[in-house]
C-alpha cells in the first residue's frame, strides 16, 4: 500500500517511533550534546518570541512551566520549531511527576520529554535532557533515555519542602547517569553533591559550586 507523504506524516506523528530507544518503554535517547557551562543563562519558553533580540538569542531555553502552556511542542512540534532554533541550547520539556499520579501517565510524560529532545536534536538543535522524578518507583523508567556522562538539567523550585524524596532520586540519578555536569534552575538543597551549575530562577544570575 502506498503512503502519501501527509498519511506518512501523520502516522509517525500518531505512532511516535521516529528515533532509536534503548529501553523497554521505548522512550527515545537523547544524545549526548555539549554546551560552555561558563556563563549559562536561561529564558522560560513562556517568555520566547519569534524575533528576539541578540542578549536573549544567546541563552537556554527551560521549560520549567506548567504543563498546559508546553504541550504544544510536543502536539505540534513542527509549529514551535522556527522560535526555537534562534537559542543557545534547549532543555527538554519538564511534563510533571507527581506521586499520586498513574505510572502509565508519569512514563508517558518521561517520554514526551525525550521524544522533544530526540525530535530538537534530529533538527540539529543542541539539546540538553531534563531530569525529574517522583517516589522510588518512578526510578525504573524516569532517567531512560539519557546517555551517561551527559549534561544534565533539574530544578529545585518546590522541593525544599521534600527534600529527603529529591535528595534519593537526586543521588540516583547520580548513581545511573554520572552527570559530566547538572545545571539546576533553583537554589541549592543541602546534601547535593556532583558538579553543579545553579541558575537563579529570578534573575538567571549563575553560581558554581563543584561538589560539596
Amino acid at each position: 500500500m502506498a503512503y502519501s507523504t501527509y498519511a506518512l506524516r501523520n502516522e509517525m506523528s500518531f505512532l511516535r517511533n521516529s528515533f532509536y530507544s534503548d529501553n523497554k518503554f521505548g522512550i527515545p535517547l537523547v544524545k549526548k550534546d555539549d554546551i560552555s557551562c561558563d556563563k549559562i543563562s536561561l529564558i522560560s519558553f513562556s517568555d520566547i518570541k519569534r524575533c528576539d533580540n541578540e542578549i536573549n538569542k544567546e541563552k537556554g531555553v527551560h521549560f520549567f512551566i506548567d504543563d498546559w502552556r508546553m504541550e504544544g511542542v510536543y502536539n505540534n512540534s513542527d509549529k514551535s520549531l522556527e522560535r526555537l532554533s534562534q537559542y543557545k541550547f534547549l532543555l527538554t520539556p519538564d511534563y510533571s511527576l507527581y506521586a499520586d499520579m498513574p505510572q502509565a501517565l508519569q512514563v508517558y510524560n518521561v517520554f514526551k520529554n525525550r521524544w522533544c529532545g530526540a525530535f530538537w536534536q534530529s533538527r540539529g538543535l543542541t539539546v540538553i535532557p531534563t531530569i525529574s522524578w517522583s517516589t522510588e518507583e518512578s526510578f525504573s523508567f524516569c532517567f531512560d533515555g539519557v546517555e551517561k556522562k551527559s549534561i544534565v538539567a533539574i530544578s529545585t523550585l518546590g522541593c525544599k519542602k521534600a527534600k529527603d524524596g529529591f535528595l534519593k532520586g537526586y543521588n540516583e540519578m547520580l548513581q545511573r547517569l554520572s552527570p559530566k555536569k547538572i545545571i539546576c534552575l533553583g537554589s541549592l538543597i543541602d546534601g547535593m553533591s556532583g558538579d553543579v551549575v545553579s541558575i537563579d530562577y529570578i534573575t538567571s544570575r549563575r553560581v558554581n559550586r563543584n561538589g560539596r
